[in-house]
Protein backbone atom coordinates (compact mmCIF):
# COMPACT_ATOMS: atom_id res chain seq x y z
CA UNK A 1 0.00 0.00 0.00
CA UNK A 2 3.06 2.29 -0.10
CA UNK A 3 4.61 4.39 2.61
CA UNK A 4 2.61 7.61 2.13
CA UNK A 5 0.22 8.69 4.92
CA UNK A 6 -3.28 7.23 4.60
CA UNK A 7 -6.06 9.44 3.30
CA UNK A 8 -9.53 9.29 4.93
CA UNK A 9 -10.67 7.01 2.10
CA UNK A 10 -7.71 4.66 2.56
CA UNK A 11 -8.25 4.53 6.31
CA UNK A 12 -11.90 3.63 5.73
CA UNK A 13 -11.12 0.92 3.17
CA UNK A 14 -8.25 -0.51 5.19
CA UNK A 15 -10.60 -0.87 8.15
CA UNK A 16 -12.91 -3.05 6.05
CA UNK A 17 -9.99 -5.27 5.04
CA UNK A 18 -8.86 -5.68 8.65
CA UNK A 19 -5.38 -6.71 7.51
CA UNK A 20 -6.55 -9.21 4.86
CA UNK A 21 -4.01 -9.64 2.06
CA UNK A 22 -4.93 -8.91 -1.57
CA UNK A 23 -7.92 -6.86 -0.41
CA UNK A 24 -7.31 -3.27 -1.54
CA UNK A 25 -4.71 -1.32 -3.52
CA UNK A 26 -3.95 2.33 -4.25
CA UNK A 27 -1.85 4.23 -6.83
CA UNK A 28 1.14 3.92 -4.46
CA UNK A 29 0.84 0.11 -4.43
CA UNK A 30 3.64 -1.62 -6.41
CA UNK A 31 2.49 -2.84 -9.85
CA UNK A 32 -0.85 -1.09 -9.32
CA UNK A 33 -1.75 -0.77 -13.01
CA UNK A 34 -0.53 -4.22 -13.99
CA UNK A 35 -1.83 -6.30 -11.08
CA UNK A 36 -4.88 -4.34 -9.90
CA UNK A 37 -6.20 -1.85 -12.46
CA UNK A 38 -5.72 -4.10 -15.51
CA UNK A 39 -7.15 -1.79 -18.23
CA UNK A 40 -8.68 -3.60 -21.20
CA UNK A 41 -8.24 -0.82 -23.77
CA UNK A 42 -4.64 0.36 -23.55
CA UNK A 43 -5.53 3.38 -25.70
CA UNK A 44 -7.35 4.91 -22.70
CA UNK A 45 -5.20 5.69 -19.63
CA UNK A 46 -7.09 5.61 -16.33
CA UNK A 47 -5.98 5.62 -12.68
CA UNK A 48 -8.63 4.70 -10.10
CA UNK A 49 -8.18 6.12 -6.62
CA UNK A 50 -8.53 2.58 -5.20
CA UNK A 51 -9.30 -0.98 -6.28
CA UNK A 52 -11.10 -3.11 -3.69
CA UNK A 53 -11.75 -6.88 -3.89
CA UNK A 54 -14.67 -7.66 -1.54
CA UNK A 55 -15.37 -11.16 -0.32
CA UNK A 56 -19.08 -10.66 0.45
CA UNK A 57 -22.04 -8.32 0.01
CA UNK A 58 -21.47 -6.59 3.35
CA UNK A 59 -18.03 -5.49 2.23
CA UNK A 60 -19.46 -4.14 -1.04
CA UNK A 61 -21.91 -2.03 0.94
CA UNK A 62 -19.16 -0.81 3.25
CA UNK A 63 -16.94 0.22 0.32
CA UNK A 64 -19.76 2.25 -1.22
CA UNK A 65 -20.26 4.06 2.09
CA UNK A 66 -16.52 4.82 2.28
CA UNK A 67 -16.58 6.27 -1.23
CA UNK A 68 -19.67 8.37 -0.57
CA UNK A 69 -18.11 9.75 2.63
CA UNK A 70 -15.41 11.45 0.54
CA UNK A 71 -17.51 12.15 -2.56
CA UNK A 72 -15.80 9.53 -4.75
CA UNK A 73 -17.55 7.77 -7.63
CA UNK A 74 -17.91 3.98 -7.71
CA UNK A 75 -17.87 1.42 -10.50
CA UNK A 76 -18.01 -2.36 -10.32
CA UNK A 77 -15.81 -4.64 -12.43
CA UNK A 78 -16.82 -8.17 -13.28
CA UNK A 79 -14.74 -9.30 -16.27
CA UNK A 80 -13.35 -5.88 -17.13
CA UNK A 81 -14.05 -5.99 -20.89
CA UNK A 82 -15.51 -2.49 -21.28
CA UNK A 83 -14.28 -1.00 -24.56
CA UNK A 84 -13.85 2.36 -22.80
CA UNK A 85 -12.53 0.91 -19.51
CA UNK A 86 -15.75 1.84 -17.72
CA UNK A 87 -15.29 -1.11 -15.36
CA UNK A 88 -12.46 0.91 -13.80
CA UNK A 89 -14.40 4.17 -13.94
CA UNK A 90 -13.75 5.43 -17.45
CA UNK A 91 -11.89 8.39 -15.94
CA UNK A 92 -9.41 9.00 -13.12
CA UNK A 93 -10.36 8.99 -9.46
CA UNK A 94 -13.04 6.30 -9.10
CA UNK A 95 -13.23 3.56 -6.49
CA UNK A 96 -13.31 0.22 -8.33
CA UNK A 97 -15.12 -2.70 -6.73
CA UNK A 98 -13.49 -5.74 -8.32
CA UNK A 99 -15.89 -8.68 -7.95
CA UNK A 100 -13.28 -11.34 -8.67
CA UNK A 101 -13.97 -13.09 -5.33
CA UNK A 102 -17.73 -13.31 -5.90
CA UNK A 103 -17.78 -16.75 -7.55
CA UNK A 104 -20.72 -18.54 -5.89
CA UNK A 105 -22.77 -21.03 -7.94
CA UNK A 106 -25.80 -23.20 -7.27
CA UNK A 107 -28.67 -24.80 -9.18
CA UNK A 108 -32.25 -25.29 -8.00
CA UNK A 109 -32.97 -28.86 -9.09
CA UNK A 110 -36.73 -28.14 -9.16
CA UNK A 111 -36.87 -24.90 -11.19
CA UNK A 112 -33.41 -25.26 -12.79
CA UNK A 113 -32.75 -21.61 -11.97
CA UNK A 114 -29.04 -20.91 -11.56
CA UNK A 115 -27.67 -18.56 -8.88
CA UNK A 116 -24.23 -17.21 -9.78
CA UNK A 117 -21.79 -14.73 -8.27
CA UNK A 118 -21.29 -11.52 -10.26
CA UNK A 119 -17.54 -12.07 -10.63
CA UNK A 120 -18.00 -15.31 -12.57
CA UNK A 121 -16.83 -15.28 -16.19
CA UNK A 122 -18.93 -16.77 -18.96
CA UNK A 123 -16.54 -19.58 -19.81
CA UNK A 124 -16.48 -20.88 -16.23
CA UNK A 125 -20.22 -20.40 -15.87
CA UNK A 126 -20.86 -22.57 -18.94
CA UNK A 127 -18.71 -25.35 -17.51
CA UNK A 128 -20.51 -25.20 -14.16
CA UNK A 129 -23.97 -25.24 -15.78
CA UNK A 130 -22.99 -28.12 -18.04
CA UNK A 131 -21.72 -30.15 -15.09
CA UNK A 132 -24.79 -29.33 -12.98
CA UNK A 133 -27.31 -30.85 -15.35
CA UNK A 134 -26.62 -29.70 -18.91
CA UNK A 135 -28.20 -26.24 -18.52
CA UNK A 136 -27.70 -23.13 -20.63
CA UNK A 137 -28.94 -19.62 -21.36
CA UNK A 138 -28.21 -17.05 -24.05
CA UNK A 139 -25.07 -14.95 -23.75
CA UNK A 140 -22.00 -13.81 -25.69
CA UNK A 141 -19.17 -16.07 -26.76
CA UNK A 142 -16.07 -14.47 -25.18
CA UNK A 143 -15.28 -16.74 -22.18
CA UNK A 144 -13.45 -14.00 -20.27
CA UNK A 145 -16.42 -11.62 -20.12
CA UNK A 146 -17.94 -11.35 -16.63
CA UNK A 147 -21.62 -12.06 -16.03
CA UNK A 148 -21.94 -8.86 -13.96
CA UNK A 149 -21.51 -6.37 -16.78
CA UNK A 150 -22.84 -8.67 -19.50
CA UNK A 151 -26.23 -9.44 -17.95
CA UNK A 152 -26.91 -5.84 -16.90
CA UNK A 153 -26.61 -4.28 -20.37
CA UNK A 154 -28.14 -7.00 -22.55
CA UNK A 155 -25.94 -10.01 -23.19
CA UNK A 156 -26.20 -10.87 -26.89
CA UNK A 157 -24.86 -14.05 -28.46
CA UNK A 158 -25.39 -16.73 -31.12
CA UNK A 159 -28.38 -18.25 -29.28
CA UNK A 160 -30.14 -14.91 -28.69
CA UNK A 161 -32.44 -15.32 -31.69
CA UNK A 162 -33.65 -18.57 -30.10
CA UNK A 163 -33.67 -17.61 -26.38
CA UNK A 164 -33.35 -13.82 -26.11
CA UNK A 165 -30.71 -11.82 -24.24
CA UNK A 166 -28.88 -12.82 -21.07
CA UNK A 167 -30.77 -10.18 -19.07
CA UNK A 168 -34.08 -11.70 -20.22
CA UNK A 169 -33.17 -14.72 -18.08
CA UNK A 170 -32.77 -12.78 -14.81
CA UNK A 171 -35.47 -13.80 -12.35
CA UNK A 172 -36.22 -10.33 -10.91
CA UNK A 173 -38.27 -7.32 -12.02
CA UNK A 174 -39.48 -4.19 -10.25
CA UNK A 175 -38.60 -0.47 -10.38
CA UNK A 176 -34.86 -0.54 -9.51
CA UNK A 177 -34.44 -4.03 -10.96
CA UNK A 178 -36.03 -2.78 -14.20
CA UNK A 179 -33.23 -0.23 -14.50
CA UNK A 180 -30.53 -2.74 -13.59
CA UNK A 181 -31.66 -4.93 -16.50
CA UNK A 182 -30.13 -2.76 -19.21
CA UNK A 183 -28.28 0.04 -17.40
CA UNK A 184 -26.78 -1.68 -14.36
CA UNK A 185 -23.53 0.30 -14.08
CA UNK A 186 -25.52 3.49 -13.44
CA UNK A 187 -27.45 2.12 -10.47
CA UNK A 188 -25.37 -0.06 -8.17
CA UNK A 189 -23.27 -3.17 -7.66
CA UNK A 190 -24.92 -6.54 -8.19
CA UNK A 191 -23.20 -9.33 -6.29
CA UNK A 192 -25.31 -12.31 -7.40
CA UNK A 193 -27.69 -13.25 -10.21
CA UNK A 194 -30.56 -15.72 -10.32
CA UNK A 195 -30.93 -16.87 -13.93
CA UNK A 196 -33.60 -18.88 -15.72
CA UNK A 197 -32.01 -21.63 -17.83
CA UNK A 198 -32.83 -24.02 -20.68
CA UNK A 199 -31.79 -27.59 -21.38
CA UNK A 200 -28.62 -27.31 -23.45
CA UNK A 201 -29.11 -28.40 -27.09
CA UNK A 202 -27.89 -31.90 -27.80
CA UNK A 203 -25.98 -30.92 -30.95
CA UNK A 204 -24.97 -27.68 -32.63
CA UNK A 205 -24.05 -27.45 -36.33
CA UNK A 206 -21.58 -24.64 -37.02
CA UNK A 207 -21.01 -23.59 -40.63
CA UNK A 208 -18.14 -21.38 -41.77
CA UNK A 209 -17.93 -19.85 -45.24
CA UNK A 210 -14.60 -18.12 -45.87
CA UNK A 211 -13.93 -16.04 -48.97
CA UNK A 212 -10.77 -14.25 -50.07
CA UNK A 213 -11.22 -11.61 -52.77
CA UNK A 214 -8.80 -9.40 -54.61
CA UNK A 215 -10.83 -6.40 -53.46
CA UNK A 216 -13.37 -5.89 -50.70
CA UNK A 217 -15.78 -4.39 -53.24
CA UNK A 218 -16.25 -7.92 -54.56
CA UNK A 219 -17.80 -8.82 -51.18
CA UNK A 220 -20.72 -6.42 -51.65
CA UNK A 221 -23.00 -8.87 -53.46
CA UNK A 222 -22.25 -11.61 -50.91
CA UNK A 223 -23.10 -9.25 -48.06
CA UNK A 224 -26.37 -8.20 -49.73
CA UNK A 225 -27.51 -11.83 -49.94
CA UNK A 226 -26.51 -12.47 -46.33
CA UNK A 227 -28.36 -9.38 -45.11
CA UNK A 228 -31.51 -10.39 -46.98
CA UNK A 229 -31.31 -13.82 -45.31
CA UNK A 230 -30.97 -12.60 -41.74
CA UNK A 231 -33.61 -9.86 -42.21
CA UNK A 232 -36.27 -12.45 -43.06
CA UNK A 233 -38.76 -12.33 -40.14
CA UNK A 234 -39.57 -16.00 -40.74
CA UNK A 235 -35.95 -17.16 -40.46
CA UNK A 236 -35.63 -20.19 -38.17
CA UNK A 237 -34.73 -18.89 -34.71
CA UNK A 238 -32.19 -21.62 -34.17
CA UNK A 239 -30.09 -19.94 -36.86
CA UNK A 240 -27.52 -17.41 -35.64
CA UNK A 241 -25.04 -15.77 -38.00
CA UNK A 242 -22.39 -13.09 -38.40
CA UNK A 243 -20.60 -11.58 -41.40
CA UNK A 244 -16.99 -10.44 -40.95
CA UNK A 245 -14.79 -8.33 -43.21
CA UNK A 246 -11.16 -7.83 -42.23
CA UNK A 247 -7.67 -6.93 -43.37
CA UNK A 248 -6.55 -10.55 -42.99
CA UNK A 249 -7.72 -11.91 -46.41
CA UNK A 250 -5.04 -9.91 -48.25
CA UNK A 251 -2.44 -12.06 -46.52
CA UNK A 252 -3.90 -15.47 -47.45
CA UNK A 253 -4.35 -17.18 -50.85
CA UNK A 254 -7.43 -16.35 -52.93
CA UNK A 255 -10.41 -18.66 -53.26
CA UNK A 256 -13.28 -19.64 -50.98
CA UNK A 257 -13.90 -22.54 -48.67
CA UNK A 258 -16.82 -23.89 -46.68
CA UNK A 259 -16.72 -26.08 -43.61
CA UNK A 260 -19.18 -27.49 -41.10
CA UNK A 261 -18.71 -29.09 -37.71
CA UNK A 262 -21.19 -30.76 -35.35
CA UNK A 263 -20.48 -30.19 -31.65
CA UNK A 264 -22.24 -30.67 -28.36
CA UNK A 265 -23.28 -27.43 -26.66
CA UNK A 266 -20.17 -26.89 -24.54
CA UNK A 267 -17.83 -27.67 -27.44
CA UNK A 268 -19.76 -25.25 -29.66
CA UNK A 269 -19.12 -22.48 -27.14
CA UNK A 270 -15.41 -23.28 -27.15
CA UNK A 271 -15.47 -23.12 -30.97
CA UNK A 272 -17.17 -19.70 -30.87
CA UNK A 273 -14.67 -18.48 -28.27
CA UNK A 274 -11.86 -19.38 -30.65
CA UNK A 275 -13.43 -17.23 -33.33
CA UNK A 276 -13.93 -14.38 -30.88
CA UNK A 277 -10.22 -14.46 -30.00
CA UNK A 278 -9.52 -13.40 -33.58
CA UNK A 279 -11.05 -10.00 -32.79
CA UNK A 280 -10.39 -8.76 -29.25
CA UNK A 281 -10.71 -11.73 -26.89
CA UNK A 282 -9.17 -11.28 -23.43
CA UNK A 283 -5.87 -9.68 -24.43
CA UNK A 284 -5.46 -6.03 -23.40
CA UNK A 285 -4.62 -3.99 -26.50
CA UNK A 286 -4.75 -0.44 -27.82
CA UNK A 287 -7.87 -0.34 -29.99
CA UNK A 288 -10.64 1.85 -31.35
CA UNK A 289 -14.18 0.73 -32.10
CA UNK A 290 -17.53 1.94 -33.43
CA UNK A 291 -20.97 0.29 -33.48
CA UNK A 292 -24.62 0.72 -34.45
CA UNK A 293 -27.90 -1.11 -33.89
CA UNK A 294 -30.26 -1.31 -36.90
CA UNK A 295 -33.97 -1.88 -37.39
CA UNK A 296 -35.20 -3.49 -40.65
CA UNK A 297 -35.85 -0.01 -42.10
CA UNK A 298 -32.29 1.08 -41.27
CA UNK A 299 -30.50 -1.75 -43.10
CA UNK A 300 -28.32 -0.39 -45.91
CA UNK A 301 -29.56 -0.89 -49.47
CA UNK A 302 -27.54 -2.02 -52.48
CA UNK A 303 -26.02 1.39 -53.26
CA UNK A 304 -24.83 2.11 -49.68
CA UNK A 305 -23.42 -1.43 -49.42
CA UNK A 306 -21.39 -0.98 -52.61
CA UNK A 307 -20.23 2.42 -51.42
CA UNK A 308 -19.13 0.92 -48.09
CA UNK A 309 -17.03 -1.85 -49.59
CA UNK A 310 -15.53 0.47 -52.21
CA UNK A 311 -14.56 2.81 -49.38
CA UNK A 312 -12.88 -0.04 -47.49
CA UNK A 313 -10.75 -0.78 -50.54
CA UNK A 314 -9.49 2.76 -50.96
CA UNK A 315 -9.13 4.02 -47.38
CA UNK A 316 -5.84 4.41 -45.52
CA UNK A 317 -6.30 2.00 -42.62
CA UNK A 318 -3.08 2.58 -40.69
CA UNK A 319 -3.04 -1.04 -39.43
CA UNK A 320 -3.44 -4.59 -40.72
CA UNK A 321 -5.51 -5.61 -37.69
CA UNK A 322 -9.02 -4.34 -38.39
CA UNK A 323 -12.43 -6.00 -38.49
CA UNK A 324 -15.97 -5.04 -39.46
CA UNK A 325 -18.51 -7.44 -37.94
CA UNK A 326 -22.24 -7.69 -38.65
CA UNK A 327 -24.27 -9.77 -36.15
CA UNK A 328 -27.80 -11.02 -36.81
CA UNK A 329 -30.34 -10.36 -34.06
CA UNK A 330 -34.14 -10.40 -33.75
CA UNK A 331 -36.15 -13.52 -33.02
CA UNK A 332 -36.75 -14.11 -29.32
CA UNK A 333 -35.02 -10.83 -28.41
CA UNK A 334 -37.84 -8.99 -30.16
CA UNK A 335 -40.58 -11.02 -28.44
CA UNK A 336 -40.02 -9.31 -25.08
CA UNK A 337 -42.15 -6.15 -24.67
CA UNK A 338 -40.13 -2.96 -25.00
CA UNK A 339 -41.14 -1.72 -21.54
CA UNK A 340 -40.31 -5.00 -19.77
CA UNK A 341 -36.67 -4.00 -19.16
CA UNK A 342 -34.37 -1.01 -19.62
CA UNK A 343 -32.83 -2.72 -22.65
CA UNK A 344 -34.21 -0.67 -25.59
CA UNK A 345 -33.16 -2.55 -28.73
CA UNK A 346 -36.09 -4.95 -29.07
CA UNK A 347 -36.78 -3.79 -32.64
CA UNK A 348 -33.24 -4.30 -33.94
CA UNK A 349 -32.30 -7.10 -36.36
CA UNK A 350 -28.63 -6.29 -37.01
CA UNK A 351 -25.68 -4.97 -35.04
CA UNK A 352 -22.50 -3.72 -36.67
CA UNK A 353 -19.18 -3.34 -34.86
CA UNK A 354 -15.80 -2.25 -36.15
CA UNK A 355 -12.43 -2.66 -34.43
CA UNK A 356 -8.91 -1.57 -35.23
CA UNK A 357 -6.03 -2.81 -33.08
CA UNK A 358 -2.54 -1.32 -32.84
CA UNK A 359 0.69 -2.52 -31.32
CA UNK A 360 1.09 0.92 -29.78
CA UNK A 361 -0.99 4.06 -29.98
CA UNK A 362 -3.33 4.00 -32.96
CA UNK A 363 -2.59 6.50 -35.77
CA UNK A 364 -5.20 9.10 -36.69
CA UNK A 365 -5.65 7.43 -40.09
CA UNK A 366 -6.98 4.31 -38.36
CA UNK A 367 -9.55 6.28 -36.40
CA UNK A 368 -10.54 8.13 -39.57
CA UNK A 369 -10.97 4.79 -41.37
CA UNK A 370 -13.44 3.50 -38.78
CA UNK A 371 -15.24 6.84 -38.65
CA UNK A 372 -15.66 6.61 -42.44
CA UNK A 373 -17.27 3.17 -42.13
CA UNK A 374 -19.48 4.43 -39.33
CA UNK A 375 -20.62 7.48 -41.27
CA UNK A 376 -21.66 5.39 -44.25
CA UNK A 377 -23.67 2.95 -42.15
CA UNK A 378 -25.32 5.68 -40.06
CA UNK A 379 -26.49 7.43 -43.23
CA UNK A 380 -29.45 5.02 -43.27
CA UNK A 381 -30.81 6.67 -40.12
CA UNK A 382 -29.29 4.32 -37.52
CA UNK A 383 -28.02 6.40 -34.59
CA UNK A 384 -28.20 4.15 -31.52
CA UNK A 385 -25.97 1.40 -30.21
CA UNK A 386 -25.93 -1.48 -27.74
CA UNK A 387 -24.33 -0.41 -24.44
CA UNK A 388 -22.13 -3.52 -24.59
CA UNK A 389 -20.33 -1.87 -27.51
CA UNK A 390 -19.76 1.34 -25.56
CA UNK A 391 -18.29 4.20 -27.62
CA UNK A 392 -16.52 6.95 -25.61
CA UNK A 393 -16.54 9.18 -28.71
CA UNK A 394 -20.30 9.73 -28.38
CA UNK A 395 -20.77 13.21 -26.82
CA UNK A 396 -21.92 13.14 -23.18
CA UNK A 397 -25.20 14.90 -23.94
CA UNK A 398 -26.06 12.30 -26.59
CA UNK A 399 -24.83 9.12 -24.89
CA UNK A 400 -27.91 8.28 -22.81
CA UNK A 401 -30.23 8.50 -25.82
CA UNK A 402 -27.78 6.49 -27.95
CA UNK A 403 -27.69 3.59 -25.48
CA UNK A 404 -31.18 3.67 -23.92
CA UNK A 405 -33.37 5.56 -26.42
CA UNK A 406 -36.89 6.27 -25.11
CA UNK A 407 -36.17 4.71 -21.70
CA UNK A 408 -34.01 7.67 -20.63
CA UNK A 409 -36.77 9.66 -18.80
CA UNK A 410 -37.74 6.65 -16.65
CA UNK A 411 -34.11 5.74 -16.02
CA UNK A 412 -33.30 9.29 -14.90
CA UNK A 413 -36.28 9.31 -12.55
CA UNK A 414 -35.17 6.01 -10.98
CA UNK A 415 -31.61 7.33 -10.78
CA UNK A 416 -32.85 10.41 -8.91
CA UNK A 417 -34.74 8.22 -6.43
CA UNK A 418 -32.04 5.63 -5.75
CA UNK A 419 -28.73 7.40 -6.47
CA UNK A 420 -29.30 11.19 -6.29
CA UNK A 421 -25.59 11.82 -5.57
CA UNK A 422 -24.63 10.01 -8.80
CA UNK A 423 -22.25 7.74 -6.89
CA UNK A 424 -22.49 4.95 -9.48
CA UNK A 425 -21.12 6.82 -12.44
CA UNK A 426 -18.97 6.69 -15.56
CA UNK A 427 -18.53 9.28 -18.33
CA UNK A 428 -21.67 8.10 -20.18
CA UNK A 429 -23.87 6.68 -17.41
CA UNK A 430 -27.46 7.63 -16.63
CA UNK A 431 -27.61 10.93 -14.72
CA UNK A 432 -30.07 12.10 -12.05
CA UNK A 433 -32.68 14.66 -13.04
CA UNK A 434 -31.36 18.20 -12.94
CA UNK A 435 -27.69 17.23 -13.28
Amino acid sequence: MGNSPSTPLQTCLNTICAGRAECVAYPSTPFYQLAWVKPFNLEIDIEPIAVFRPKNTNEVSAVVKCAESVGAKVQARSGGHSYANYGIGGEDGHVVIDLVNMQSFSVDQTTWDVTVGAGTRLGELDKKMHKAGGRAFAHGVCPGVGIGGHATIGGLGPSSRMWGTALDHIVENSDLFWALRGAGASFGVITEFKMRTHPAPGAVVQHTFAFSFGRHSEMASVYEKWQALIADPNLDRRFGSEFVASGIPKRIPSGGRASAVVNDWLASLVHEAGNEALYLGDLPTAFYSKALAMTPKQLPGAAPVRDLFNYIDGADKGTLLWFVIFDASGGAVNDVPLEATAYPHRDKVLYYQSYAVGLGSLPKSTRNFLEGIHGRLSSTGANTTYAGYVDPAIPRDQAEAAYWEGHVPRLRQIKTTWDPKNTFSNPQSVRPLGS
